[in-house]
């Protein structure tokens, strides 16, 4: 059987989930199967993400709409089966490539909650939001990370459901062996994810704010200058700047949630949490408000953490933390690791792939 050629389009491989799964693909899907390219649009220089032994150009440009020429162009030469894309600009521009190349098949992977993103002004993005209603629906195929994100698209984008499969995100990092945590009477919370108004940091640090006992509270991640800003604002308006760090970047994230112990999402909507998950995978329990997305895939009442619905919820588990304190950092780990396996997960691309062809 003739190796089926795929494009792995990615904005940059800077950090990020849609990044990081995209070069994840590309690099490890089976290569008596598949011969993969990657077309990184942007620079080589901002690279985080580990790509020897891959196929890639690097276009180097600074944004998407200056590459579609390029990427046209490429398209026509290589003649790919399948071309992949996993970012909302490059995704609808999938959708109006299909209209020039009827025998290659376009897939991409969603990672928002459309409808509800679309309801806070600092995501809101009308444009975009228009171009997916007119393009979307000429895609071959759309990788949902959630089944929530599978209803937004059918009932939202008017997607015929036979487009959309649901395929759930991996544990790409290796599972650490345990570390010793340092010991102290210290409690020590961690959330990971960008500075972002969706992302719920205001909130965590209200409910943050009114414990009455010790505790450190780490955030990693990078955003928006203006929404960093109020973040860091808040933290010093509720006097927590003894007890808040931030951290933009670090290679170690598996280690920093290791030496932690709960890690705090209070998102607002999420395609699939690929934190939360690698938080599960090192055994640190989480608690997360409950939003759209996979987020409730993933967490299971008090094996490896705790949904809550409100700031109020929230509050009375941290203040009262024997529930957690019950939960057994193995229970955490097993509750993940064969769920979503990378092999496993892998798979399911893969079987994607070869379905179009037929």
């Amino acid at each position: 059987m003739d190796r089926k050629k795929i494009l792995f389009i990615v904005p940059s491989l800077k950090a990020g989930g849609a990044e990081r799964i995209t070069a994840f693909l590309a690099k490890h899907i089976n290569p008596t199967l598949f011969e993969a390219k990657l077309i990184v649009i942007g620079y080589k220089k901002d690279a985080v993400y580990e790509i020897q032994n891959t196929d890639i150009t690097f276009l180097n440009k600074e944004r998407h709409f200056k590459a579609i020429p390029v990427l046209l162009q490429m398209i026509q030469k290589e003649k790919p089966a399948v071309v992949f894309s996993s970012s909302g600009h490059i995704n609808s521009t999938l959708g109006l490539f299909s209209f020039f190349f009827s025998n290659i098949k376009f897939v991409v992977r969603e990672t928002n909650i459309v409808s509800v993103v679309n309801e806070f002004p600092q995501e809101k993005n009308r444009f975009f939001f228009f171009l997916m209603q007119q393009l979307y629906p000429y895609l071959d195929a759309i990788v949902c990370q959630s089944h929530d994100m599978k209803i937004d698209l059918i009932e939202k984008l008017r997607i015929h459901p036979s487009k959309i499969v649901v395929i759930n995100n991996p544990i790409i990092s290796e599972i650490q062996a345990a570390t010793t945590k340092k010991e102290s009477d210290t409690l020590r919370f961690i959330t990971v994810g960008r500075m972002s108004w969706i992302k719920g940091h205001l909130r965590i640090l209200k409910v943050l704010s009114q414990l009455k006992y010790d505790f450190q509270y780490t955030i990693i991640g990078t955003g928006l200058v203006k929404e960093s800003q109020i973040i860091q604002d808040e933290v010093m308006r509720l006097n927590l700047s003894e007890k808040v760090h931030f951290i933009p970047f670090t290679p170690n994230i598996l280690s920093e949630i290791q030496q932690h112990d709960l890690f705090l999402q209070g998102s607002y909507a999420e395609g699939f949490p690929n934190a939360l998950l690698e938080s599960c995978s090192v055994g640190t329990p989480v608690i997360a408000f409950e939003a759209p997305g996979g987020t409730k895939e993933i967490i299971q009442n008090g094996i490896n953490g705790y949904l809550v619905k409100n700031e109020e919820e929230l509050l009375s588990l941290l203040t009262n933390l024997e529930l957690i304190r019950k939960i057994k950092r193995e229970k955490v780990i097993n509750s993940v690791i064969k769920k979503f396996d990378k092999e496993t997960i892998l798979n399911q691309y893969e079987t994607l792939f070869l379905s179009l062809q037929k």
